[in-house]
Formats: C-alpha cells, sequence, structure tokens
C-alpha cells in the first residue's frame, strides 16, 4: 500500500475506478442489443485515431475521440437503415480500424512502447490533465446512463415498441454509439483498446448470473466493474504486472466466482422448491 503515496498511482487509482463504473453502466446496454463486441470495433477505429495523432503531432485521445465518435455514428447510421447487418458493421469497424490504425502509425515516429500504451493500457502514466478528462467525460457518462436508463432500455430492448411509444429512438441509439466512443478513448490510458470492451461485458455477464431485475443487474454491474478496477490496479501495483490486463483478469476472475457460486445457490433453491413451481431463471433481465 506504500505506493499508493506517490500521487501517479492516486491517479491511476482513481482513473480506474472512474472506468470501473462508466463501463459496465454503458455495457449493460450493449448486452442487452446484443453488440457486446462494439466496443472491439470502436477500440480499432480509435486506434486509427491515435495513428493519426501521432503523424500530426497532435493530440492523440482528442483525435481518437473524433475518429472514434465519427466511426461510431456513422456505422449507427447504417445499422438503422438497414443497409447492412451489425454483424457486417462490426466486421467492418475491426478491419478498417486496425487497418488504417497500423497504416497511420508505421508512419509517424511513434516507438513501440508509445504504442503499447495505447494498446494495453498505461496507467502509471495518467497525467493531471488526463484524469480531469477522464474524471468529467466518465461522470457525463454515468449521469447519461442512469438518468436516461428507463428510455435506453426500451430502444435497446425493443426498438419498434420504443418508437410507437413515441421515444425519439435514433437519438438514444446515436446518444449509445457517441458514448461507447467516448468510454473507448477515455479507457485508453486504462486498460488499453484491446481489452475496454471486456471491462464492458464481464461485470454485465457477472452481474446476470445472480439478479433478475435491470436496475439491479446495473448496480451489480457497476459494483463488480468499480471491485475489478480497483482490486486490479491493487495487485498490478503489488506484483508488477501490467494494469490493464490486471483489472480485466480480476473481472474475469469474479465472473467466474459469481457464475460457480450463483449455480450453487439455484441448486439449493431447487432442492427446496416444489417440483410443480419451476424455479426462477436469475439470468433474466426485465425492466422494474
Amino acid at each position: 500500500m506504500e505506493l499508493f503515496q506517490y500521487p501517479y498511482m492516486q491517479r491511476a487509482l482513481i482513473a480506474a475506478l472512474v472506468i470501473g463504473l462508466a463501463a459496465p453502466a454503458l455495457g449493460i446496454y450493449l448486452v442487452q442489443r446484443r453488440l457486446t463486441l462494439i466496443g472491439d470495433g470502436i477500440g480499432h477505429v480509435a486506434l486509427t485515431g491515435v495513428g493519426a495523432g501521432l503523424l500530426l503531432n497532435r493530440s492523440p485521445v482528442l483525435v481518437a475521440v473524433i475518429v472514434a465518435t465519427i466511426g461510431a455514428v456513422t456505422i449507427e447510421v447504417v445499422r438503422s437503415r438497414g443497409r447492412t447487418s451489425g454483424d457486417l458493421a462490426l466486421a467492418l469497424l475491426f478491419y478498417g480500424g486496425i487497418a488504417g490504425g497500423v497504416l497511420l502509425v508505421g508512419l509517424s515516429d511513434a516507438t513501440s512502447a508509445n504504442l503499447n500504451a495505447y494498446l494495453f493500457g498505461s496507467l502509471t502514466t495518467i497525467s493531471p490533465a488526463d484524469l480531469i478528462t477522464i474524471a468529467v467525460l466518465g461522470a457525463a457518462i454515468l449521469v447519461a446512463m442512469i438518468a436516461l436508463r428507463p428510455a435506453l432500455f426500451a430502444v435497446s430492448h425493443d426498438e419498434e415498441y420504443a418508437r410507437v411509444s413515441g421515444l425519439p429512438v435514433r437519438t438514444l441509439n446515436l446518444l449509445i454509439a457517441v458514448t461507447t466512443a467516448v468510454t473507448v478513448t477515455i479507457a485508453m490510458r486504462a486498460v488499453g483498446v484491446l481489452l475496454i470492451s471486456a471491462l464492458m461485458v464481464v461485470p454485465v455477464a457477472a452481474a446476470q448470473q445472480v439478479t433478475r431485475g435491470f436496475r439491479s443487474t446495473m448496480t451489480a454491474a457497476m459494483a463488480l466493474g468499480f471491485f475489478a478496477a480497483g482490486s486490479g490496479v491493487w495487485v498490478a501495483a503489488t506484483a508488477d504486472t501490467a494494469p490493464g490486463a490486471s483489472v480485466v483478469l480480476v473481472a474475469i476472475a469474479s465472473f467466474l466466482v459469481v457464475a460457480v457460486a450463483g449455480g450453487i445457490w439455484r441448486a439449493l433453491r431447487r432442492r427446496v422448491t416444489p417440483s410443480s413451481v419451476p424455479a426462477p431463471e436469475p439470468h433474466e433481465v426485465v425492466l422494474r
């Protein structure tokens, strides 16, 4: 714990905790929409932005935010108009993004260390200005995801029903796309563009093992993300491991523990539940 006396470790911990809360709060809508891999796709597009920033001697994070947002909005518009399937749109994100990123990084004078900081994260190099950016944008994502929860759930669960109900479906879909792009880019310095999707999805998958309502699932996922972020930074500090990988591995370990505990609990409940009344499935997510 002595390492956390240093300002750079304090900044690393705070940034990880903010992202640990914000990523699952957004990720639950992506899981509901069956777009669990979109974070990876936008991450590859963000890599193109990083390469462009390095090539033009501009802030890689700022350029990545702009490029990732444009890519996310473009894919959402294409998907909503039905001109291509969601899987094909994600494939375009994957291949086009990583190809553009490799090309632009190769043309720049960036070293492999600079590139690895964005691919796999570099929490210990977060500056005070980076921390302010992460905190402000992370708080904005949290507020939007929680305040608009009923509308966002309706759009994610059934777009046609949401449209008939008078909700601005296109605007809400674009909001999810933009916040996904922003989440990926602010998390680049924490867990890296190749691992951020795991922090969006794994805590949600773990929470679904033991919760039933959408609100309780979202709360549990955020708590698990917060725990994984804090524990991962602590593991990285004490064992001298990569912070981003440590955070993700702690999240996966939490999923395994929760899944096993949930399975044992369901088995015990079936023993005391009358055979004529089937036990409820805890992984079903419904709005309450």
